[in-house]
């Protein structure tokens, strides 16, 4: 009988990683000490050879590798912890590249940029838009993977809703930790289904059972099933402890230990080699997990030279002579489970006809497309989020009002001179240090923008594009309804250009300080990192303004940290708007003459008006520069292959 799909096949797998051992500087507070102190305490082999063995060092994830997975079944990785499930699963789906070894996609070389249009990838991990429901992220998923009319997208959505069994909650929102929403089985169904929308031939998922109960395990697996016998998809899953009824739904098992395969084939071989070996399978236990137990047990019979003696049967180098290949090669004296175990094939004899594969084209959509859509997504995400939106909101017009009501109808002399210099530099320091609220809500973009840019669903481009766009219209909402009360309240340059101007001063302002937190959003690792070094670098752009310390009294290897500072642009803008000579402002008057106007305080500090739109001009470049920055860091972070694994495919 012939089958079309997809086969999965890879040979002689090997992948290292590279370990740095970190000295930690505050040794006082380690472990280190403490365990090098007291001799008596057991420690084991391997972490032994951790302390022993020179900084850096490599580590053998996957040891010669070989599996097939046929489409129309499921097969699963099991192992114990760090046995190499998660790391052969990056390598099948194209993410990471192996020092040595081949992958095959029917018979054929795989072309990973090709493959990743007909495959989907579920990560352990749910990242999603807690704030969207579950139709409107299906929905944008299609928007973005596929090329159909809107009526096709909508009946797709809706049958794959139905396949899911997310009918009950299609209407409500994800959510997650903070969100209340929909549960933990039904998110990560979600997940699944972010990466079928486009009916891939292959499915990978790394542990889509992980923190489920167990009827919410077996509703998961027992939809792949059906996915694989409906739909002929290749799907390839790891799995860490199945149950009863979770392993008679797998067509074939890849057992793994240490990167090294131990078993691949069906479960009935599996019991059959257990037996073999002399190892009965108890009843409360299914023959995976006994079988996972059961290394850990040989692993300790090895280390103590007594499993030789009593594991070597006369089989093993009778299979070993029929064999007559590289698999199952004996490493560091665990020959013995390797070589019984890699023996067992999948008998098969049912055929994979070698058709040939239709790739969708790169991306489904326009960049243009690409940015509509992505745009109508945030805007749905901003408008939603308390922290971003409505509290914000409300925290600018309540500040608005309180500024206005200090510095309330401010006199038009030295002394309100004074006093409205303050006030600028006050509205640029509250400006530009209260956006890293938003700083968390563009870290969890950030994972959904990786995973989406790995799978080829839009361009980074129309991403960075669509997150310029949309905060336009939401940043100039803010900058009105905080500028109307608090520019008539403290009674500033009546002219209405002014007030145009100062109104675009501020909309400028807010603008540059969200892009600062979008570059740097993309380059830290976490919230609190992010939130030190944006505070930091705030810091010094306000010391360096000129308000502090003039421009003259800077010193010379210091003056470059003026010129590229946000205040200074911005503060001298409102300076030229409040003081110039449009303004007609009279400072102080003697014997009924004006002797200090505006335009004298601005002169004598060098500003002119002039300068007026060359500052406005140059903020807009620092709004493209960092908005620039980030999208090269994103480029970096998403490209396929990162610095540090081409270095280390370089060394290897």
């Amino acid at each position: 009988m012939k089958k079309q799909g997809c086969e999965i096949e890879a040979i002689g797998i090997s992948y290292k990683i590279q370990t740095q051992c970190r000295q930690n500087p505050f040794k006082i507070f380690s472990k280190e000490p403490h365990e090098q102190n007291h001799q008596g305490i057991y420690q084991e082999p391997e972490e032994q050879d951790k302390v022993e063995e020179p900084c850096p060092r490599a580590c053998q994830v996957l040891k010669g590798v070989n599996c097939r997975a046929k489409p129309w079944e499921i097969m699963a990785i099991a192992g114990p912890s760090g046995a190499g499930k998660s790391s052969l699963l990056e390598i099948l789906a194209g993410k990471v590249t192996p020092q040595s070894g081949s992958i095959f996609l029917n018979q054929k070389p795989i072309d990973k940029a090709q493959f990743k249009k007909i495959s989907g990838y579920v990560t352990q991990k749910d990242t999603l838009f807690p704030l969207l429901t579950v139709e409107e992220t299906l929905m944008f998923s299609a928007k973005l993977r596929l090329r159909l009319p809107a009526a096709e997208l909508s009946s797709r959505v809706k049958s794959l809703i139905q396949e899911l069994g997310l009918n009950r909650v299609a209407g409500a929102r994800v959510g997650d930790d903070r969100v209340r929403g929909i549960s933990g089985g039904e998110r990560r169904r979600v997940s699944i289904g972010m990466d079928v929308v486009h009916d891939p031939k292959v499915l990978i998922l790394d542990e889509p059972t992980s923190g489920l109960d167990s009827t919410s395990a077996v509703q998961i697996i027992d939809m792949l099933k059906i996915m694989a016998e409906t739909r002929g998809r290749t799907i390839i899953l790891s799995i860490h402890q199945p149950g009863f009824h979770i392993i008679k739904l797998f067509n074939s098992i890849l057992l793994l230990a240490n990167g090294c395969v131990l078993h691949h084939g069906t479960l009935d071989q599996l019991g059959l080699n257990l037996r073999l070996m002399g190892l009965e399978l108890p009843l409360h236990i299914n023959v995976v997990e006994f079988a996972i137990e059961s290394i850990k047990t040989i692993q300790q019979q090895q280390k103590s030279r007594h499993f030789r003696q009593n594991m070597l049967p006369q089989r093993t180098s009778t299979m070993e002579q029929k064999k007559g290949d590289d698999e199952g090669e004996s490493r560091s004296g665990k020959f013995t489970l390797q070589q019984l175990f890699q023996q067992s094939k999948v008998i098969d004899h049912e055929d994979i006809t070698n058709e040939e594969i239709d790739f969708p084209p790169d991306f489904a959509n326009s960049r243009l497309g690409e940015t509509i859509i992505l745009t109508h997504r945030f805007s749905k995400n901003i408008f939603r989020s308390k922290e971003l939106f409505t509290c914000r909101t409300i925290q600018m017009l309540v500040s608005g009002l309180v500024l206005g009501s200090i510095f309330y109808n401010l006199k038009d002399d030295l002394v309100g001179a004074q006093e409205r210099v303050g006030l600028f530099a006050f509205i640029l320091t509250f400006l530009l240090s209260c956006t890293t609220e938003a700083l968390p809500i563009f870290l969890q973009e950030r994972e959904i923008l990786t995973r989406e840019i790995s799978s080829g669903s839009y361009r980074i481009s129309s991403y960075a594009i669509a997150n310029g766009l949309v905060y336009v219209p939401f940043l100039l909402i803010q900058s009105i309804i905080f500028t109307i009360p608090l520019y008539w309240l403290v009674g500033l340059n009546q002219s209405f250009m002014a007030f145009l101007h100062f109104l675009l001063l501020i909309w400028l302002i807010l603008y540059t300080a969200n892009s600062v937190v979008v570059c740097f959003s993309a380059l830290v690792p976490n919230f609190i990192v992010g939130n030190s070094v944006i505070s930091s670098v705030m810091g010094s752009f306000f010391l360096f303004s000129g308000y502090f310390i003039s421009k003259h009294g800077i010193p010379s290897y210091w003056i470059f940290m003026h010129y590229i500072s946000l205040f200074k642009y911005p503060f001298e803008g409102f300076l030229i708007n409040e003081f110039s000579s449009n303004s007609g402002k009279c400072l102080e008057y003697m014997f009924g003459t004006c002797v200090v106007r505006g335009e004298d305080v601005l002169r004598e500090e060098g500003f002119g008006e002039e300068s007026r739109w060359r500052n406005v001009m140059v903020m807009v470049c620092f709004i493209l520069v960092y908005r620039f920055i980030s999208y090269v860091i994103l480029r970096c972070r998403c490209s396929q292959r990162g610095l540090k694994d081409a270095l280390l495919s370089r060394i290897w």
